[in-house]
């Protein structure tokens, strides 16, 4: 069985999760949860990496859990995990699935209501012992008693597009490397790159005769293959995702793509332009009657209906077909687009990396400039940053620039947004700096009209340059808070500052569906990697691919201008 850092990463949440409603060392339980961010942070997989020493030397891993990382690699099983869920019962282990059920919720349920399960959690509620605990207000009590009400069946299964690639690209290359095979994609959402991904469908080419579903029983992640023949196979991988695999001859592998690929709307759409036109497309091809027009390659159907090529991340049925028929499709941003990085953290906040180690790094990535962006103290951050060690960070990075060439590190910060919409460092302080970047990082709960006066209020500050992950959504864990995100972007217009497309894999906020608004308003946005580590500035990459789902050219793009312009944009924003 094949371990990804997912795999590694739930472990260690779990283990955290199970040790905290145990009442373990808290120390300990901080440990587990921060090596289990690390991991998830890593582009690089843990399993590649068999010396042991190199695993050690990651930060907040050491000889302990890196023990444990070797040892989960290795036999696919971790002691420690199995011995703590023999000890906490699976019935109190599935209540950390419910909406804000923390293990320090679950802890207080056990020890004093001895609820042990979700019936068990079910019965409390309607008996009103569960108002009687500190922390279960009229609101959660509510939100538990609708989760409680729904089967689990009833809630489609989707993975963040990081974890699912996980999976998804080894199974793509040991699908490649079966003989006969001549190309294989994954198509659907992961290919349109969707923010999270339900199933994975994947297209092998390969002539008649060939038989490389056979292969697909064969794969370690493959937990069950539910049908199969000659040229088609379901099935479920480890992680919960669906699989369906498709075999087709080279000649229709483009029309097969092209069928799969697009949202059930653009297909219909697309199909219904070939029917208007005496046409029939299928997976197939492109067919006049009996004849194939079409269907070796996507640009081939696409042409053949008369319209231009439709990049993947555009297939939504939102005007893409339109564009395309008048080949109007905007010329979408690309990574190699992004000249600088404008919120990056180092070790003098959270990050893990020196600001010469993140410099070097960003080098690497073919940038040109970085905003040095560490946190305000106020997030509690142990070591975040006060006017004092700003002005610190300040001097060091004039020293830094005056040693570099054809590199350049903006002086920044990235500031809490306070409840009542003040900032957590004085303008005075702020004035001082290249970039600000401001956030919002505690009181997710607000009512909408609180939590939009709030940014409203923190946008009208003189110094504001980005909005950062501005719907505060974190994939899987945290839904966005509730926020009339227009008003939100019609003051970012007015003002003339930035909207930030953070390209952390389980935030990838904004969504496309505001990323388009913003761009149709005027708005321009920051594609930032938000790295806390060199290894996360790879998450650039992600960030274009959302900004490319929202229809961004490289023109709406702030980072993607030369370091004079992108300056002088910079200045602009200030009021």
């Amino acid at each position: 069985m094949s371990i990804h850092n997912t795999d590694i990463a739930d472990a260690f949440d779990e283990i955290g999760d199970l040790l905290s409603i145990q009442g373990d060392n808290a120390f300990r339980v901080r440990a587990y949860r921060r090596a289990a961010q690390i991991v998830r942070g890593l582009p690089r997989q843990l399993a590649e990496m068999t010396d042991s020493s190199e695993l050690e030397r990651l930060p907040g891993i050491g000889k302990d859990l890196s023990g444990k990382i070797a040892e989960f690699v290795k036999t696919g099983r971790l002691a420690a995990l199995e011995k703590l869920r023999r000890q906490v019962p699976s019935g109190v282990r599935d209540l950390l699935a419910l909406p804000a059920m923390g293990p320090a919720r679950v802890r207080a349920l056990v020890s004093s209501l001895h609820v042990a399960s979700r019936a068990d959690l079910a019965r409390a509620l309607a008996a009103g012992r569960v108002g009687e605990l500190r922390g279960f207000g009229p609101v959660l009590r509510a939100k538990l008693e609708r989760e409680l009400a729904v089967k689990p069946d009833d809630t489609p299964h989707r993975l963040p597009l990081s974890v699912a690639a996980e999976y998804a690209e080894p199974l793509r290359r040991y699908l490649a490397a079966v003989g006969g095979v001549e190309r294989v994609e994954i198509a659907g959402s992961y290919r349109r790159g969707r923010d999270t991904v339900g199933d994975l469908d994947v297209l092998l080419s390969a002539p008649p005769g060939t038989e490389p579903i056979a292969a697909l029983e064969q794969y370690p992640d493959v937990r069950e293959v539910t049908a199969s023949g000659a040229t088609k196979a379901a099935g479920i991988l480890r992680n919960g995702l669906g699989l369906d695999v498709r075999v087709v001859p080279p000649e229709s592998f483009g029309a097969a793509l092209q069928y799969f690929t697009g949202s059930k709307q653009h297909g219909i759409h697309v199909r219904r332009r070939a029917q208007e036109r005496g046409l029939k497309l299928n997976e197939y091809g492109l067919f006049q009657g009996a004849k194939r027009i079409a269907g070796r390659t996507e640009e081939g159907v696409y042409e053949r209906l008369g319209l231009s090529w439709i990049a993947p991340e555009l297939r939504e049925d939102r005007g893409e077909i339109e564009a395309a028929q008048h080949h109007a499709l905007p010329a979408l941003i690309e990574r190699a687009d992004l000249r600088g990085d404008l919120h990056v953290h180092s070790v003098a906040s959270d990050g893990q990396d020196s600001l010469e180690e993140m410099v070097a790094a960003a080098r690497r990535q073919k940038l040109s400039y970085i905003a040095m962006t560490d946190h305000s103290k106020y997030l509690g951050i142990v070591r975040g940053l006060d006017a004092d060690r700003l002005e610190r960070q300040g001097e060091a990075i004039d020293a830094l620039n005056g040693t570099l060439r054809g590199f350049t590190v903006l002086k920044g910060a990235e500031v809490d947004i306070l409840e009542d919409g003040r900032l957590a460092l004085p303008d005075a302080v702020l004035g001082k700096l290249d970039v600000v970047v401001i956030a919002v990082h505690s009181h997710f709960g607000l009512p909408e009209a609180r939590q939009t006066t709030r940014i409203l209020r923190a946008l009208e500050r003189p110094n504001v340059s980005i909005l950062a992950h501005p719907s505060g959504r974190v994939l899987g864990e945290r839904g966005p808070y509730a926020l009339d995100l227009e008003r939100v972007i019609d003051a970012v217009h007015a003002r003339g500052c930035f909207l930030e497309v953070n390209s952390q894999p389980l935030r990838l906020d904004l969504d496309d569906i505001h990323i388009k608004a913003a761009i149709e308003r005027g708005v321009r946005l920051s594609i930032a990697s938000d790295a806390h580590s060199i290894d996360q500035l790879v998450n650039l990459e992600g960030g274009v691919r959302q900004a490319r789902r929202g229809w961004a050219r490289k023109e709406d793009v702030l980072n993607a201008r030369p370091l004079a312009e992108a300056r002088q944009l910079l200045r602009g924003a200030r009021l």
